[in-house]
């Protein structure tokens, strides 16, 4: 049985272009960016509630159906406080876009993100970068200095001194740097919200959850599995035999480092007609 698959990018994120000045990105906004185009990732879960019948089959690979925050109630409106002034910091800052070497940016992603492999980065900085041509300034009279911009320095008019140009590749991140923060933009939701809307459900869920992958959305929380474990034990209650719950071997970024362990998994549940992946 063969499946297309459509990928995108939400506004702000890899190709897409950014939000205008003055508009902030909202959850909201993304799920009505799939509404428009297709389904992908943590918005395709609010999506299929809110348009359930548009949906056969959801897979949540390392996500949840909605962020959650359960132990602090009382701070969901300061999370909304801080995301507008956040974007209008950012805004106001008119801070340029940072070009480094192609390298450079690698190891800056692998070094935020210690369970990404070398080939993982490389693949999530093809549409995370636009390269752009920078200029290596060499100076030929006093002391060399060398200077990496996104526009060629002008060349000297006379006397003794000359510039030579040497023209390398250079890249700079395409995310908008207004979501740099993930609950800057993200909507928090209460349990009792959370219940009422996976009642809404119509399609068959399979969750799969990486052994040591991610499960708080701050890295800080991620010693806390509560809140996982709270989520799936709602959705064995409520979708029953519509639910299904893997757990594979492996972090993070299982489905880029070893995607057969999660493709044999995926292909499974999508090829039956019943939603239930085959004992593996």
């Amino acid at each position: 049985m063969d499946f297309n698959y459509v990928a995108m990018d939400f506004g702000g994120h890899g190709l897409s272009s950014h939000y205008s000045p003055g508009f902030p990105y909202h959850y909201q906004n993304f799920v009505s960016e799939v509404r428009r185009v297709a389904a992908g990732e943590q918005e395709t879960q609010p999506f299929s509630c809110i348009f359930p019948e548009m949906v056969d089959k959801l897979i949540l690979l390392e996500s949840l159906p909605f962020v959650l925050d359960t132990n602090e109630m009382d701070n969901l409106l300061t999370y909304k406080r801080r995301a507008i002034e956040h974007v209008l910091q950012v805004e106001a800052s008119r801070k340029p876009e940072q070009v480094v070497s192609p390298e450079e940016m690698l190891q800056r992603l692998l070094k935020k993100n210690s369970h990404a492999g070398e080939e993982c980065g490389k693949h999530l900085l093809q549409r995370g970068t636009t390269q752009v041509a920078t200029a290596l300034a060499a100076r030929t009279q006093g002391p060399w200095r060398t200077e990496l911009c996104l526009h060629p320095p002008p060349l000297a008019t006379g006397g003794a001194e000359s510039t030579s140009l040497c023209f390398l590749p250079g890249v700079w991140l395409n995310r908008d740097r207004r979501i740099t923060w993930a609950e800057h933009c993200l909507d928090f939701v209460s349990r009792e919200l959370f219940m009422h809307y996976i009642k809404n459900l119509q399609a068959r869920v399979l969750l799969v959850k990486a052994t040591e992958g991610y499960y708080a959305l701050r890295r800080e929380d991620d010693a806390d599995k509560e809140t996982v474990m709270f989520v799936v034990s709602s959705l064995k209650s409520v979708l029953k035999e519509r639910f299904q719950y893997f757990e594979v071997p492996g972090n993070h970024y299982i489905h880029m480092n070893q995607p057969q362990q999660v493709a044999r998994v995926i292909s499974s549940f999508l090829q039956n007609k019943e939603g239930t992946p085959a004992s593996l």
